[in-house]
């Protein structure tokens, strides 16, 4: 991975996947926006598949990958898109099936409940509970981190782990930004709670693409090879920095407004920005 004080504006993505086997790419704000999907998003990943690439989607949706492939299918996301997906909510899934007779709080809207599904969870109260599964707030359209405040405080109170299955802080909702069960972790992690992340930027979430990969491929993936693809400096460029890849930078996502006039920027003011800058930056993704 190489670390430099400029910035590299790419036109496209084949000009960056020329020595690339594996693309571990985000979806919100790279594929889709929640609402609607980015066909020349989804047509770069399918031509790169198409020449013998692998692309690994790995997201902080907090739920399992075949609830997050129904909802790529209904904003005409094709699976050939890609090869495989990974999500903080698989993970999440993991810990709790190595946590049989606990009782979990879980705190999130209903569409998350295939956090769950199919295990042998046993859910509880806050107060009878012995660890909590965060996947996001109850009603993300109205509310904020700040709304949790009492409880995280008895949580911290009853000394509860916290399992947050989605890191991020806000994500796209259209041309919206709405909270994420990462806001009501930081919070409770600022009040003193211990918490577990599962999702980027965390090594878990990379390691399992890692592993997929290298099934897809049928060797062991070297690092110097793959490229990840996101929008977000504290989930998708840190997570690949610390994991030791490549990334593409699309500013179109969650950071829009931050990125007017990035091509002006000195070296101090991008290292600001991007602590070290990503390989390369794009608007938005496309072959």
């Amino acid at each position: 991975m190489r670390i430099m004080t400029t910035l590299h504006f790419a036109e496209s993505l084949r000009e960056l996947v020329g020595d690339v086997d594996v693309v571990l790419s985000d979806i919100w704000g790279v594929v889709h926006n929640g609402l609607e999907s980015f066909p020349e998003a989804c047509e770069a990943l399918h031509t790169y598949r198409s020449r013998g690439g692998t692309v690994i989607l790995i997201t902080n949706a907090p739920r399992p990958a075949d609830s997050v492939q129904r909802q790529l299918r209904k904003l005409g996301v094709a699976d050939e898109t890609y090869d495989a997906i990974v999500s903080s909510g698989d993970l999440t899934r993991l810990y709790v099936a190595e946590h049989p007779g606990r009782k979990m709080f879980w705190l999130g809207p209903e569409r998350d409940n295939s956090i769950y599904r199919g295990l042998d969870a046993v859910t509880a109260p806050l107060e009878e509970a012995d660890y909590i599964v965060c996947t996001g707030l109850y009603d993300d359209e109205t509310e904020t981190a700040e709304d949790y405040r009492g409880m995280m405080l008895k949580a911290r109170e009853r000394k509860l782990t916290l399992v947050c299955a989605n890191p991020d802080i806000v994500v796209e909702r259209g041309d919206r930004l709405i909270y994420c069960a990462g806001a009501i972790a930081e919070l409770y992690r600022e009040l003193g709670g211990e918490v577990i992340f599962y999702g980027k930027p965390h090594r878990p979430i990379y390691e399992r693409a890692m592993a997929l990969a290298g099934e897809r491929q049928g060797h062991q993936i070297d690092r110097r090879r793959v490229l990840a693809i996101g929008d977000s400096v504290r989930t998708d460029l840190t997570g690949a920095r610390e994991f030791g890849i490549d990334c593409l930078f699309v500013t179109r996502g969650i950071h829009a407004e931050e990125f007017e006039g990035l091509d002006q920027l000195d070296p101090a003011s991008v290292m600001e920005l991007f602590g070290h800058p990503p390989k390369a930056l794009m608007r938005e993704l496309k072959w």
